[in-house]
């Protein structure tokens, strides 16, 4: 079960604002096998949306689901395999490392990053709940077999600013939400 306290060993770099975007399913599961169990066209859409012009983090096993660096975003990929190699991707060997990659400019992104969304997975997920200020949330409104989850429930400290119901063309039923960390 993900922890919503922040780790004493690190802290989110200031003017960083660290947002975790996660679609997930009614029983939790966020994946299988290292890839999405639905097909919501319109989900990634709003992926795309809304991580344009910002810095994406995420997992190795993420990565290599992915397999290319996205368009339009800053990708940094945490792993700890000091030889790993992410093509078009600035890689991190922890969590902390990744944020102040974040932070600093470089010459390919001159600007340091304000938004950092965190795009799984399950570990990095844990790492970061407990600094997170936002969770962009995708509930999907199915109960599929899957090996990985994203088991987080809300509760105080954290409230939803909206709600947004959608049918995919696919027929799949999906709620966006936006969560906010009380005092953010």
């Amino acid at each position: 079960m993900p922890t919503d306290t922040a780790s004493p060993d690190w802290t989110v770099p200031s003017g960083i604002t660290l947002t975790l975007i996660v679609a997930r399913a009614n029983n939790g599961v966020i994946g299988k096998d290292n890839q999405l169990v639905w097909s919501i066209p319109e989900e990634l859409r709003h992926f795309k949306e809304a991580t344009m012009g910002h810095t994406l983090l995420m997992g190795r096993k993420t990565w290599a689901s992915i397999g290319r660096p996205l368009p339009g975003r800053r990708m940094i990929v945490v792993s700890r395999d000091a030889n790993f190699v992410a093509p078009g991707c600035e890689v991190a060997a922890s969590v902390p490392a990744a944020l102040a990659l974040a932070a600093s400019a470089t010459a390919e992104h001159p600007h340091p990053s304000a938004q950092v969304f965190v795009a799984g997975g399950a570990q990095i997920y844990r790492q970061t709940l407990g600094h997170a200020q936002r969770i962009l949330l995708t509930q999907v409104d199915l109960d599929p077999d899957g090996d990985v989850v994203f088991d987080w429930e809300p509760a105080p400290p954290w409230h939803c600013q909206t709600r947004t119901a959608h049918e995919s063309r696919t027929g799949i039923h999906y709620e966006v939400q936006d969560w906010r960390r009380a005092g953010d």
